[in-house]
């Protein structure tokens, strides 16, 4: 399924020259919705997965319909401050600005496999972290896979030695 014209740019979002890639389209769409769905399942191949981290907040969309298709736990990545829980956390650049991330210091037993799963691929810094974090806990990331890589901007270079994939590259 070609999946491009589910994807609508916004310009100047969110500060003057920036051109945001919005996925509501694809997701209003059942067809489209469970086709990129099926389709970034596909690309874990045969590979067996423990967990799948969702990135907040977008990452949240797809992370547990991913997890729920390949038998695995759903895990998710927030922002700081906001999971009740026993944290650690991870600071990261991204396109305008920093942050800082946390997951659940139970979320990840060590030696499970993980699937890292957001909605675009940027800079890298947030994928980055998130990567950390789940070696941190002893996790192994056999993959990060993303809606959208936006290639220009070359977020694949703080991710060397993963396993990169997406649905669509721009």
């Amino acid at each position: 399924m070609d999946f491009e014209p589910y994807i609508r740019d916004i310009e100047d979002f969110p500060k003057p020259g920036i051109v945001f890639k919005d996925i509501t389209p694809l997701l209003k769409d059942s067809k489209a919705l469970l086709k990129a769905c099926e389709t970034l399942c596909a690309m874990v191949k045969e590979q067996k997965i423990d967990k799948v981290v969702g990135v907040d907040s977008r990452g949240f969309i797809f992370a547990p319909l991913i997890a729920s298709k390949l038998k695995a736990g759903f895990v998710p990545v927030r922002k700081k401050g906001k999971l009740p829980y026993k944290t650690i956390s991870e600071s990261y650049s991204l396109e305008y600005g920093s942050d800082t991330l946390e997951i659940h210091t139970d979320a990840i037993r060590k030696g499970e496999k993980v699937l890292v799963h957001d909605d675009v691929l940027a800079t890298g810094g947030t994928a980055s972290a998130v990567c950390k974090l789940v070696e941190r806990l002893g996790g192994e990331v056999v993959q990060c896979n993303f809606l959208i890589q936006l290639t220009f901007l070359k977020g694949s270079d703080k991710l060397k030695g993963y396993d990169i994939k997406a649905l669509l590259n721009y």
